[in-house]
């Protein structure tokens, strides 16, 4: 594909306007990264999730909305190091603060 695609130093879309499951795929593939059904299930929650609230969620809240514990254990090995920070450049959201 190779889209350009303005992003950030960190590699975040700098218009999330133009996020679609093409940019999502790019964006990971770009990263040497592989999305799975599973991947892209979270990654289109974040995004649900944003939209209500207007926040990336904290990965506290984002594992117990999916009955994870607080270790998030399958999002720490689905998404190895900082799940969220991936979960939202995948997904076109704005980079997370806090705890990721």
């Amino acid at each position: 594909m190779g889209m350009a695609l303005e992003r950030d130093g960190d590699g975040f879309l700098r218009d999330p306007t133009l996020w679609s499951e093409e940019v999502m795929r790019e964006l990971a593939q770009s990263d040497g990264f592989t999305l799975t059904d599973e991947h892209v299930k979270f990654i289109m929650s974040a995004r649900d999730m944003y939209q209500v609230d207007g926040t990336v969620p904290p990965i506290r809240i984002f594992a117990k909305a999916h009955g994870m514990d607080r270790k998030a254990t399958l999002l720490n090995e689905l998404f190895s190091g900082g799940p969220m920070k991936k979960i939202a450049k995948y997904g076109g959201l704005p980079k997370p603060t806090g705890c990721v």
